[in-house]
């Protein structure tokens, strides 16, 4: 009975998770944000855009891989 909504809030927590990674690191946490901060800064914009589409791609592909289980559950 608890299998199923662990599984949908660590699904949820997850995807969350990939979003949040970007924030923390554009206030010094380190990760991709960090990078994405340093190439502002340096006004390195074709590794800002990089640095973007790579975010934009990897948040797609944990909304596809978190609609899959959220849908394999119910």
């Amino acid at each position: 009975q608890i299998l199923p909504a662990f599984a949908g809030i660590s699904v949820f927590r997850w995807d969350i998770n990939i979003r949040e990674s970007t924030v923390l690191g554009l206030v010094g946490a380190g990760g991709i944000g960090l990078q994405l901060q340093a190439s502002l800064n340096v006004l390195a914009w074709p590794q800002v855009t990089l640095i973007l589409i790579s975010i934009f791609i990897s948040v797609l592909i944990s909304e596809w891989v978190s609609a899959k289980v959220r849908h394999a559950i119910i």
